[in-house]
């Protein structure tokens, strides 16, 4: 989703125009206008570009889960390695954005609906040549204090945070609409926040040092 860029308000639609703001997010504009074009030259090929929100949770076995190398990049393995003392404190970045809250608002979606609508994906483009864009998201946003409130009934845990300045280009509120994956694909996503919350702790707890042990 970050080829929406900072210009489009949510709820985020395919139809919006794309852009960027760092290297990362353009390699994935570039890699969307390249299979559209291969699309056009062939038009016996199919690609369909998913266009995926925030993935958190974990597999309900506790086998597998987010393991990153060093201090996380995303909310929620930071949230756990906090709830299992590997971390201090959260840090939160940016509390006066104009949400209800003040923290910024995300659309967090479960990684096993994640995968499931990769799974569909695949059905359709092996029926429905050329190129197309699909949100996959739960069309609804929850603020990082909301999600951290949720993982604390979830796990019984107290997560301790601070505020910090906002980051360079951080926006108020992403989220999106997920019908056009409803429509062609027959997904949506079945799992909420208690559930992501309660995959992502069980995680952790069978595995406070990640993949290392």
């Amino acid at each position: 989703a970050t080829v929406y860029g900072l210009d489009n308000e949510s709820p985020l639609r395919e139809g919006m125009p794309t852009s960027a703001t760092n290297p990362y997010g353009w390699s994935k504009v570039m890699n969307e206008q390249i299979l559209t074009d291969y699309c056009g030259s062939d038009k016996n090929f199919s690609a369909v570009l998913l266009r995926y929100f925030n993935p958190i949770g974990a597999h309900p076995s506790g086998l597998i889960g987010e393991n990153p190398c060093g201090i996380p990049n995303n909310i929620m393995p930071y949230i756990t390695q906090v709830a299992v003392g590997k971390l201090p404190e959260l840090h939160i970045f940016g509390q006066d954005y104009p949400t209800p809250d003040g923290t910024g608002v995300r659309d967090y979606i479960h990684v096993l609906d994640l995968g499931e609508g990769h799974v569909q994906a695949l059905d359709y483009a092996f029926t429905h040549p050329g190129a197309i864009e699909i949100n996959l998201g739960t069309s609804r946003g929850y603020s990082v204090l909301e999600l951290v409130k949720e993982f604390e009934k979830a796990s019984g845990v107290k997560i301790p945070y601070v505020i910090d300045p906002r980051r360079p280009g951080d926006v108020a509120s992403v989220f999106a609409d997920a019908s056009r994956a409803e429509n062609l694909l027959a997904w949506r996503a079945r799992r909420n926040l208690a559930q992501m919350c309660r995959d992502s702790w069980n995680w952790q707890q069978k595995n406070p040092d990640g993949y290392a042990q």
